[in-house]
């Protein structure tokens, strides 16, 4: 092991533009007909109830099948405003896809989420009137602390019912994770802040970027100034690798490294190892690992403390890391960070084993060479942001199904919400069952 090996330019310009663009392309018109033609467009049809938004996904292929795009990304955008980016990055292979009756005959399911890129693309790239028009002015204001997906799908439709949003977000741009948090390739160009632009379209919504909950305003100001509150922030902590890495520039957090990719335009000019470790077995890990080596890494490798079956990335995305050249290995758990007077030089791990349930390790261990090592082992929800008075449940905010915490018009939804999959389909439908509910209490308050 002979020292650390991180540049940037390591590929022709060429390459980094095909690596980089769109992973996945999109169906074609005719393309789009035939998978259409394959649904059994089912009464009681399982795909709607595995989709966490309820999307009426029948009726919108049909409608597809019918060259009707508007119906069809109506049918979508109603039950998710943020149908577009989901057709994109939601795991429909372990939601709608798994659910469809066509696996009971056949090897393959509709391509449900195919056909939902294909109708939201195809209604972006001319969308006509609006689809949605905000209600008359209700006087009343809510505040909105995040604008990830749970944030954008509540305040579009607190708008939608003529209610004032405030939407407050520590970054720069609106989206959270859409924007920040996905794989380049698999939002290929500007779409994070097309769909923002749209969403936003409504009215009624005044974004306010560069403000942090516990920095610039209280939980307790909000409410104080606002008719209600919805919290939709995240996770902003990371939870720690557990062993010393002495600040280390070359050991980063994989979310840091991914949302330095979404910001940065020319790819060549961002420095990767030769050799990379990734430490994690969820879809950051995988995103991480496989951008990796799109940067030009030679060797890049998944290391997971227990079995392949547990990873919580899907076998879609493992297929497709190893697709691309990243090696996963099992098993295992990181025990020392090796470095040399060049920088990282590698990662020794202890080998694990489950012993009636429970983790342990086996005394044998081995050595990985690296010259760079990304951390994507969860993150934590950060409770000092909204004080102390908010009630938690397993580190995460503690709400009711309607996504109602326990201060009085104070509700919650995504990642920071405890109960959740910490999946971007799911903090929409969070977002848009609090914004029925906030209605609701508002309206019953008004006419109260």
């Amino acid at each position: 092991m002979n020292g650390s090996d991180i540049r940037a330019g390591r590929l022709a310009d060429e390459e980094y533009a095909a690596n980089f663009g769109d992973a996945h392309p999109p169906l074609n018109y005719t393309q789009a007909l035939i998978e259409a033609d394959r649904c059994y467009y089912c009464h009681d049809a399982p795909c709607i109830t595995a989709c966490p938004t309820g999307i009426d996904i029948p009726s919108f292929i049909q409608r597809i099948a019918q060259d009707n795009i508007r119906g069809a990304a109506t049918a979508i955008l109603e039950a998710n405003p943020l149908g577009g980016l989901c057709a994109r990055v939601c795991p429909t292979e372990v939601l709608c896809e798994r659910a469809c009756v066509r696996n009971c005959n056949e090897s393959k399911p509709v391509e449900i989420g195919a056909l939902q890129r294909y109708a939201t693309d195809a209604y972006f790239a001319a969308p006509g009137a609006p689809l949605f028009i905000r209600a008359p002015d209700t006087g009343k204001v809510v505040a909105v602390v995040g604008a990830g997906p749970a944030g954008l799908a509540c305040a579009h439709g607190l708008a939608r019912r003529g209610h004032r949003v405030i939407l407050f977000d520590s970054r720069p741009k609106l989206g959270g994770l859409n924007e920040y948090g996905v794989a380049t390739y698999k939002t290929a160009g500007d779409y994070a802040q097309e769909e923002v632009r749209w969403l936003m379209s409504i009215g009624g919504i005044e974004a306010r970027n560069g403000q942090s909950l516990g920095r610039d305003f209280t939980l307790d100001g909000l409410i104080a100034e606002h008719d209600a509150v919805f919290l939709g922030m995240g996770l902003g902590g990371v939870n720690a690798l557990g062993v010393a890495d002495s600040g280390l520039e070359a050991v980063r957090d994989a979310v840091d490294f991914i949302a330095e990719l979404r910001q940065t335009p020319d790819k060549s000019r961002l420095p990767i190892g030769r050799r990379v470790v990734v430490i994690g077995g969820g879809m950051t890990a995988v995103d991480a690992a496989v951008q990796s080596r799109l940067l030009g890494a030679e060797q890049v490798t998944i290391v997971y403390r227990r079995g392949q079956e547990a990873m919580s990335a899907s076998k879609v995305e493992q297929r497709w890391a190893q697709t691309n050249g990243v090696t996963l290995r099992f098993w295992a758990t990181p025990k020392e960070i090796l470095s040399g007077a060049r920088g990282v030089t590698g990662v020794r791990f202890a080998i694990t084993e489950a012993v009636s349930g429970k983790l342990t390790e086996t005394g044998e261990s081995f050595i990985v060479e690296a010259d760079m090592v990304l951390r994507a082992i969860g993150q934590t929800y950060l409770p000092e942001a909204a004080g102390t008075r908010i009630a938690l449940k397993g580190g995460r905010i503690a709400t009711d199904e309607r996504g109602r915490t326990n201060l009085a018009g104070v509700w919650a939804g995504g990642d920071c919400r405890h109960g959740g999959r910490d999946l971007t389909v799911e903090a929409v439908e969070h977002g848009k069952c609090a914004a029925l509910d906030i209605d609701a209490v508002l309206s019953e308050a008004r006419h109260g």
